[in-house]
């Protein structure tokens, strides 16, 4: 048995993909916004909760450095974007103007330096590609959570610090909170709590050293950062919060955990146990030299359903598979039928929403459960 999946959009991308990354979706449900990034600027669409085939008025951020120097993040009600860069955090209004800045060590190791603007190292080849650091905005706006290289300057932690995380005040740019993250990124992503302000998730990556897991609250004060046991990738949210979606650094297991980072009840699954070898895989072969593993990708459609997927290890042997799972029930992992194959992993978009992007990158194509087949 399998689950169809109904297209309920699709939703152009606002910029050539020749000049932009790919367009995503983020936001909370009646508040989801169309994201793309080019080397000069971001386009961001709001999107109503019916996912209309036309996205409405866009606005449009200019960029202070190329899309390769770094990440960034939009705040929910679109009104400042937040750039991470090599150097600095900055947040820029609607004309591109800084309306704050933080300034801190530099994501490439070899340099030693804290730079003040940009043009001071737009030229240096070892200064390109540095993606390491994050910003996220809490559910409100009213903060930005930082993943930065330490120290900053006239810092209070100590100097030997690799990674900080900081809570900034989203509208002037103030330090409110700084903790020792505890690792030496090659990447990171924010997620925010989707009800409670104050609260964030921190995922890591360490490259082949590992995945450590932060989980920040902030309470006015003082910054309470837990770090959850294991190698964990944060991929999701629940809509309460109360549930994190995570698989392992090695792609071998998948769990939903309560914010403490303890397992819940009976739902850790090994990819191995829980998904058959693609059906296109040649026989005859040992189960160990083609191995399935889940991607760091998927979330909550809603409390109790995920949607994952096996895509990494599916793509040698044929059409990539997208798994629903019932956390409630004994249903195991149901696959989702296509009216055409897909070409990516999935997003979890709440509300009973996924998103996949068209082969050329230039759709966000919608879905949502059609009901059970075969």
């Amino acid at each position: 048995m399998s689950v169809r999946a109904r297209l309920r959009a699709t939703v152009p991308a606002p910029l050539p993909s020749s000049h932009a990354g790919p367009p995503e979706i983020t936001g909370l449900p009646g508040r989801r916004l169309l994201l793309q990034r080019s080397d000069e600027e971001i386009v961001v669409q709001p999107l109503d909760d019916a996912f209309a085939d036309r996205a409405g008025t866009g606005v449009r951020f200019p960029a202070p450095w190329p899309r390769r120097r770094g990440t960034w993040e939009v705040a929910p009600d679109a009104t400042v974007a937040v750039f991470a860069g090599v150097h600095a955090v900055r947040a820029v209004d609607r004309s591109g103007a800084t309306l704050w800045e933080v300034r801190h060590g530099c994501w490439y190791g070899g340099c030693e330096e804290i730079h003040e603007w940009y043009e001071e190292y737009a030229d240096r080849r070892d200064h390109r590609y540095t993606e390491s650091g994050s910003v996220g905005f809490s559910a409100d706006g009213r903060l930005v959570w930082a993943h930065v290289r330490g120290p900053l300057p006239e810092g209070e932690l100590s100097p030997d610090t690799v990674d900080e995380w900081l809570v900034i005040d989203a509208e002037d740019g103030r330090v409110l909170a700084r903790a020792d993250a505890e690792a030496v990124a090659a990447g990171s992503a924010h997620l925010p709590h989707p009800t409670d302000p104050a609260q964030m998730g921190l995922s890591i990556g360490e490259g082949q050293d590992g995945a450590p897991l932060r989980w920040g609250r902030w309470d006015g004060k003082d910054l309470t950062v837990d770090c959850l046991d294991g190698d964990l990738c944060l991929l999701s949210l629940s809509p309460s919060g109360d549930r994190l979606m995570t698989v392992s650094h090695d792609q071998d297991s998948l769990a939903v955990r309560d914010s403490r980072g303890v397992v819940v009840e009976a739902l850790e699954w090994d990819a191995e146990a829980a998904i058959p070898r693609h059906p296109e895989a040649p026989t005859g072969t040992d189960e160990d030299e083609l191995p399935v593993c889940w991607d760091w990708a998927g979330g909550f459609l809603d409390e109790t359903t995920l949607i994952v997927s096996t895509t990494e290890s599916d793509e040698d042997w044929g059409q990539y598979r997208h798994w629903l799972v019932d956390t409630t029930a004994a249903h195991g992992f149901v696959p989702v039928d296509y009216p055409s194959p897909v070409p990516c992993e999935p997003t979890a978009l709440g509300g009973g929403f996924w998103s996949t992007l068209s082969p050329s990158c230039d759709v966000v194509h919608i879905w949502s459960p059609d009901g059970p087949e075969g």
